[in-house]
């Protein structure tokens, strides 16, 4: 047992495979009470030493839909005190060390840091302290409402990073080198806190992985908030949805939730502009130097929308008609289907519709930050993952890269989505660039200028980087 001392008390952890590991510890209190739909506050402090050899609650949610809850475990551990992060430490004692924190993805809505593939193991056994953090989901995270502050799960992320600011030290950490990466929802979040005035001065380094910068307007996510609590019959309030079972307001925004995906559209949560945690539009904030100073690793997988058009069907449900109906009414460029059609000889109409898709709410998003960030301060390095797993034909799909940046291919839960035999030579290279740019912000190849180089994982020819790739379909994008 190693015991450390942190602000709030002492916490005893546990030895893994030569690696110190706490989990379950608070960073906030419980949102419960009067503190449900409030922003986070500090956790009290406790007498004695404190148990962290345990995952703590994750937040109210409901398993991932058939069929991606085969593909995408879930885990749920019960208890109120969600806001809790865990760390994967070498040695509590030595340090300073580079810091990573982790802030899963999930739709806002699923997910949590006690998924086997998020095992911190690794990056603690390659000199790194690893943080992976829970915070509110759902209604409780992004509900919108006119008595509660907006962007709850966004402000438990920022505490989060306050206490890592605060208490990393204790366990080899440097507060003054933490990165923070995430992947889907999670790089969202972290391109919406590059932007926020709460979270400056709380990291340096950012990860985005498949999530490019998004919030909107409160009244285009309030009518989520709206539609969950009509179906209860209350008011969309704050006080009257904090008098609602937590099992009824799951239940209802899972009915009212239900249904589509990123690519294609569905009722779901946002982060919302909502003039304090987030002062203005992320993209065009970043794109105005927000984030001047701190570098960025950031890219997207080569298939990501087969994670939701494959297992589902959608992929072959999709006919000529209906992929001219669908651009038509996303407004892509009226050459996109013959262009990308013919990169992608006998690729179906619902391929062709997922590589557009796939374009328009990632690659094409990041590379205008990219190009947005050239020239002022703080490097930017741009990865695509192209390894395609044999699993239902997924290809290269959303949050494939997961398991290899981790490097956790033994567990179960990450062959879910790669199979028993996926390359573990690709796992260690992405893993190690992902340690390189923690540590000294380079990942280990050129930082984006106008040659446009991208880090290619896992391709057919190998690991490469690739000037300017499909540089004919992302020019339609100007």
């Amino acid at each position: 047992m190693t015991v450390v001392t942190t602000g709030h008390g002492r916490l005893s952890g546990t030895e893994e495979d030569g690696i110190t590991v706490f989990r379950g510890i608070p960073y906030a209190a419980a949102p419960v009470g009067p503190l449900r739909f409030r922003p986070p506050e500090p956790p009290a402090a406790w007498d004695g030493v404190l148990d962290a050899t345990a995952f703590g609650p994750t937040a109210p949610k409901t398993p991932y839909p058939a069929p991606l809850d085969e593909l995408l475990p879930d885990p749920d551990v019960p208890g109120d005190a969600c806001l809790n992060l865990n760390v994967w430490t070498p040695d509590p004692g030595g340090g300073p060390l580079p810091v990573m924190v982790w802030i899963h993805g999930g739709s806002l809505r699923n997910g949590s840091s006690a998924v086997p593939t998020y095992d911190g193991r690794a990056f603690a056994r390659d000199g790194v302290v690893l943080v992976s953090v829970n915070y509110r989901l759902g209604i409780e995270g992004f509900g919108v409402f006119p008595d509660a502050p907006a962007n709850l799960g966004l402000r438990d992320q920022i505490a989060a990073l306050g206490w890592v600011r605060d208490n990393i030290r204790a366990f080899g950490g440097d507060p003054g080198n933490v990165t923070v990466f995430g992947e889907s929802a999670g790089a969202i979040s972290i391109a919406a806190l590059l932007t926020s005035p709460h979270a400056k001065g709380l990291f340096r380094r950012a990860v985005l992985q498949s999530g490019a910068p998004a919030a909107v307007a409160p009244d285009t996510a309030r009518p989520t908030t709206t539609a969950i609590a009509e179906r209860l019959g209350v008011a969309a309030t704050a006080e009257a949805l904090a008098r609602v079972g937590r099992a009824e307001l799951l239940a209802a925004q899972t009915a009212v939730t239900h249904g589509g995906n990123p690519l294609t559209g569905t009722t779901g949560f946002h982060l919302v502009v909502d003039g304090d945690v987030l002062p203005r539009d992320p993209a065009a904030a970043l794109a105005d130097g927000a984030a001047d100073g701190i570098d960025l690793l950031m890219g997207s997988t080569t298939d990501e929308y087969r994670l939701w058009f494959v297992p589902s069907g959608l992929v072959d449900r999709i006919n000529a008609v209906a992929l001219r109906l669908v651009l038509l009414k996303q407004r892509a460029p009226w050459r996109a289907a013959r262009v990308y059609r013919a990169a992608r000889p006998g690729a179906s109409p619902g391929e062709v519709l997922g590589a557009i898709a796939t374009d328009k709410l990632l690659r094409i998003p990041l590379n205008r930050l990219a190009d947005a960030r050239a020239g002022r301060p703080g490097r930017t390095f741009l990865y695509e993952f192209a390894w395609p797993s044999p699993v239902l034909g997924l290809g290269a799909c959303h949050a494939l890269e997961l398991g290899f940046v981790f490097d956790t291919l033994d567990s179960a839960d990450t062959r879910a989505l790669t199979g028993p035999d996926a390359p573990r030579e690709l796992a260690r290279a992405m893993h190690a660039a992902w340690v390189a740019f923690a540590a000294a912000g380079d990942p280990g190849w050129a930082p984006w200028s106008t040659e446009r180089p991208v880090m290619t994982f896992g391709a057919a020819d190998g690991s490469a980087v690739v000037r300017a790739p499909r540089e004919r379909e992302r020019r339609l994008w100007e």
